[in-house]
């Protein structure tokens, strides 16, 4: 296993941080905090310039075809900048779906369109009462002729009220075994019988939508996959967006332990800077350790999504998403610890960092739900 960085991926880590630098200040990200929308047009076409669209989507759909380390690269400056937007939804989650489980029709539809950045996507995955696990959706698709019938509702939506199309995950046949029956759905989201609501969140930068689907017909046609066998293609698909997440955590946990450091060495207390008494290093050795071990494990992920076996790149995908969103709410805490009283100020960046922290800790899936992935992994 070679994980060694490409003078390729460096460069593109290098451009996009050029990039983000210059058009995602804290100022934007507050801005975007609280809009509605959660991003500008302009910073769309600016990213669509960028090529940051077309990089996983293969090249006979008008994308780069690179690999999951290449888009890493450009998700930990992502989350070192805190970007809003519906990228990580569109690229991540709905742009992956159709690679993984779409037919050709349905790859040569949709997937050009979004290389262009002319539509916006999402995974309409969770239920009210659900978790993390695959066989909790109950959500119901019942056969009516050739066609299926949507019922149900679906929460914590990434980014569902800026998206052209859903994913939508139901369950087309009950049995005993829950890994069975699930179906994935292309739904526009103005079809009839599709409402989009925001839901009040603590990360202002994350938008989260419920989405109801009430007698929504969806034809034969968009179906992604085999009706009935989904649960494959969905995990793929999701092992993919908890890697994705943890380059996000990766990139914002180096960016705090930056802010905190740097605070340590010029606020004076007792004649001398924080950064001098004893407790103050230990945090910041432990935030070092932390972020360091968070890369590793995330480029062990990122290379076995497309180089190891099945059992190790779901195994990777759990161990990352466990150990890289939890350090990052551990770095981000002992940011504002260190900064104190002003960390949790609107005008400190460091409160937007904590509170993308602890949104990324639940996203797809927390710790102790992965730690459990693990261990059953482990087991078989």
């Amino acid at each position: 296993m070679d994980i060694s960085l490409s003078n390729i991926q460096l460069d593109i880590a290098k451009e996009a941080r050029r990039f983000l630098e210059k058009e995602c200040s804290t100022d934007y990200v507050r801005d975007m905090y609280e809009d509605e929308r959660g991003f500008t047009d302009e910073i769309w076409a600016k990213m669509i310039d960028m090529d940051w669209m077309r990089v996983r989507i293969p090249e006979s759909y008008g994308g780069i075809g690179m690999d999951q380390m290449d888009l890493i690269m450009v998700l930990e400056e992502m989350g070192r900048a805190v970007l809003p937007g519906p990228f990580f939804s569109t690229v991540l989650l709905a742009a992956e779906a159709i690679m993984e489980a779409g037919n050709n029709l349905q790859k040569e539809y949709y997937l050009p369109k979004i290389a262009r950045g002319e539509i916006r996507g999402t995974l309409a995955l969770y239920e009210p009462d659900a978790g993390a696990d695959l066989g909790y959706i109950q959500m119901e698709a019942r056969e009516d002729g050739d066609r299926f019938i949507l019922n149900g509702t679906k929460v914590s939506v990434l980014d569902a009220h800026v998206a052209d199309i859903l994913v939508c995950v139901a369950r087309t046949k009950q049995g005993n075994d829950l890994t069975q029956g699930i179906t994935l759905f292309l739904v526009e989201r103005n079809a009839e019988g599709v409402s989009v609501s925001l839901l009040p969140t603590m990360d202002g930068t994350r938008k989260l939508c419920v989405a109801d689907f009430t007698e929504v017909q969806v034809s034969p046609e968009a179906i992604l996959g085999e009706p009935h066998k989904g649960w494959k293609h969905l995990s793929r698909v999701l092992q993919r967006a908890q890697v994705g997440i943890c380059a996000e955590c990766v990139g914002g946990a180096q960016r705090a332990m930056e802010i905190a450091t740097e605070y340590a060495k010029i606020r004076v207390q007792f004649d001398q800077p924080i950064g001098a008494f004893q407790a103050i290093k230990h945090r910041c050795a432990q935030m070092y350790v932390e972020v360091e071990s968070s890369r590793s494990i995330l480029y062990w992920a990122a290379w076995a999504q497309d180089h190891g076996d099945p059992k190790e790149a779901a195994m990777a995908s759990s161990a990352a998403k466990a150990y890289c969103s939890e350090a990052y709410t551990h770095v981000a805490s002992a940011g504002i610890q260190i900064l104190g009283g002003t960390g949790f100020a609107w005008e400190n960046e460091m409160q937007l960092y904590l509170k993308r922290a602890k949104a990324n800790e639940q996203t797809l899936g927390d710790p102790i739900y992965h730690r459990e992935q693990v261990i059953t992994l482990l087991a078989d």
